[in-house]
C-alpha cells in the first residue's frame, strides 16, 4: 500500500487555494493513553485541523521544551511502542481522512528498520514523517524507502539556517518545510517574532515546497499573525498543555477541539 503524500499535498493546495494557511496540529501517540491519544487526534480534526502530526515519544528529545517532554513522559510510563503510533496514525486516518504524519527523532526509526517503518507507516495510511534530527546529508536511505512508499519527508529549517544550507535542504524535502520560528525548543511563546518571516521568505527563495511555521504559537492572534506569510501554522505545545491542563480525559478533548476551532478560525484571518 502507498502511503498518502499526494493527499497532505492536495490538502496544503486546497488550503492556498482557499487564500489561507494550513492549521498543522501536533500531539504525541500514547497521551494520556494510546486510546486516549486517538481520540485527541480527533478532537483536533474535529476542531479543524488540515493536517495533524502524531509525535513518536522519545526519553531524550532535542527540539522538546517542557510540556511536551511531559506528555512523552507519561506516554513512556504508558508502555508506548512503534505499534501504538502506527495504530494512532491508522485509525485516526480511517475515522477522518486527514494527512497523518509522524515527527520521530532518527533513534527510533535506525532501531527498528527503515524499510520496515516505511512500509508500516504506508500501509498505515501515514502521508509521512518529520525528522528534525536527521542530517540532510545522511538521509538517502530513509528518502530512497520513503519515495518508494509514497511518504513526504519533512526537513526542519531554523533561523541559523545559511541560505545554501536552505537550498540544499529544501532540494531534497517532500510535502512542506518546517520552519522552526525561532532558536530554542518547543513551548508557547508572548510572540512568534520578525525571525520567522524572515526565515519563511529565505526558504521560499529556494523552493516551491510550501513553508510551514512552527515553535511558539498558541492562539488565535498568533496563528493569523504567521498565517499571514507562512503557508501552514504548526501548534503543538498549547494543545498538550491544554490536555495536561483539564481535570479528566473527556475535558481535555473539549479543550483541544475549542482550541483548534479557534486556531482554524485564525488561520482564517490572516
Amino acid at each position: 500500500m502507498s502511503g498518502n503524500i499526494e493527499l497532505l499535498n492536495n490538502t496544503l493546495a486546497a488550503a492556498r487555494a482557499e487564500g489561507r494557511a494550513a492549521l498543522i496540529a501536533y500531539l504525541p501517540a500514547g497521551f494520556p493513553t494510546v486510546d486516549g491519544g486517538i481520540e485527541a487526534v480527533k478532537a483536533v480534526i474535529a476542531g479543524g485541523a488540515d493536517v495533524v502530526e502524531v509525535g513518536l515519544p522519545h526519553s531524550d528529545p532535542v527540539l522538546d521544551g517542557p510540556v511536551i517532554q511531559t506528555a512523552d513522559d507519561i506516554a513512556l510510563r504508558g508502555g508506548v511502542r512503534i505499534a501504538d503510533v502506527m495504530r494512532t496514525v491508522r485509525e485516526a486516518y480511517e475515522a477522518t481522512g486527514v494527512p497523518i504524519l509522524v515527527m520521530t527523532y532518527w533513534n527510533p526509526i535506525d532501531r527498528y528498520g527503515v524499510e520496515r517503518f516505511t512500509a508500516e507507516l504506508a500501509e498505515a495510511g501515514g502521508a509521512g514523517c518529520i525528522l528534525p534530527d536527521l542530517p540532510v546529508q545522511e538521509s538517502a536511505l530513509w528518502r530512497e524507502h520513503a519515495d518508494k512508499h509514497g511518504l513526504a519527508t519533512v526537513f526542519v529549517v531554523a533561523p541559523s539556517s545559511q541560505d545554501a544550507r536552505l537550498a540544499t535542504i529544501t532540494a531534497a524535502g517532500s510535502g512542506f518545510v518546517y520552519a522552526a520560528s525561532l532558536m530554542g525548543v518547543t513551548g508557547t511563546r508572548a510572540s512568534v517574532g520578525a525571525q520567522a518571516q524572515e526565515l519563511v521568505g529565505r526558504t521560499r527563495a529556494t523552493t516551491e515546497l510550501p513553508v510551514c511555521v512552527g515553535l511558539g504559537v498558541s492562539n488565535a492572534g498568533q496563528a493569523a499573525e504567521v498565517a499571514g506569510f507562512a503557508d501552514g501554522v504548526i501548534v503543538g505545545s498549547a494543545f498538550v498543555k491544554a490536555m495536561l491542563d483539564a481535570p479528566d480525559e473527556a475535558a481535555g478533548l473539549d479543550a483541544v477541539r475549542s482550541l483548534a476551532g479557534e486556531l482554524a478560525q485564525g488561520v482564517r484571518k490572516r
